[in-house]
């Protein structure tokens, strides 16, 4: 090879190949440096949080919050050392949301309901609720989503300003609610099998004696009467009385046809 060729293909890689391989390499030693010192960092804070017993719904939210600020001063920070002058970058970014302003309006707007989420506080991690079309327990109260599991398991995020803007019924706000079940009841004693039936359904498991269930009649038809069965539990407990109450009705009114 032509010895001046490679003199200066030599001089094109100490003028411009060595300086950006050199920069690419400072770029990644800072994304994984500053990766490693965000994961730190939110170990140290969710510590903190612990210590001081601060609400976990807060606690994410701060925790989502702080892990987005942290990773925009990286990327800054690696845009510096690959020349790229942050200010201008800066400028761009303000251009461009100008552009872009009205497909992140819905994503600010979650943000911002997620603020008024964790002021007004209609429910918490933890809490079962029915809003949004989704029913089920929080997992997370995050920056643009709600997290919730659904009786069947499955993790479904709703936007936090479908939540804000739709009721929302939290069942875990009160210490007990009520399970409404009704029965058709055969040609029998209506009086004397409305007793038995209360008397059973009082002796189901984690049904509370105070409120004390109720069992009423709720209208006639041509097959006899129709009863409404009301026992009181803790949420928790919901689904294992309502479908126990349910065994407890079709045991005894099979005895009463029988009998």
């Amino acid at each position: 090879m032509d010895p001046q060729v490679t003199a200066q293909a030599d001089a094109l890689a100490r003028l411009y190949l060595f300086p950006f391989a050199l920069k690419v390499l400072s770029a990644a030693a800072i994304w994984i440096v500053g990766g490693w010192a965000i994961h730190l960092i939110r170990g140290a804070f969710s510590r903190a949080m612990r210590i001081r017993r601060v609400d976990a719904t807060l606690t994410r939210y701060l925790d989502a919050s702080a892990n987005v600020l942290l990773k925009v001063l990286v990327l800054i920070a690696i845009l510096g050392v690959l020349g790229i002058q942050t200010t201008s970058f800066a400028a761009l970014m303000a251009a461009a949301g100008i552009a872009i302003g009205a497909a992140w309006a819905g994503m600010l707007a979650n943000v911002a309901v997620g603020l008024f989420l964790l002021t007004f506080r209609p429910f918490k991690v933890g809490d079962v609720i029915a809003a949004g079309g989704t029913t089920g327990t929080v997992r997370e109260i995050g920056l643009f989503v709600t997290s919730i599991d659904t009786p069947d398991q499955v993790l479904t995020y709703v936007g936090n300003n479908k939540l804000f803007a739709d009721n929302v019924q939290n069942f875990s706000a009160n210490p007990f609610r009520r399970v409404d079940l009704t029965a058709q009841v055969p040609s029998v004693d209506l009086l004397d099998s409305i007793g038995r039936l209360r008397d059973e359904v009082r002796r189901v498991p984690n049904v509370l004696a105070d409120p004390a269930p109720s069992v009423e009649i709720l209208s006639y038809n041509a097959a006899g009467s129709v009863v409404t069965i009301r026992p009181y539990c803790n949420n928790e407990h919901y689904w294992q009385v309502y479908f126990d109450t349910n065994r407890v009705i079709s045991q005894l009114y099979s005895r009463l046809v029988v009998a």
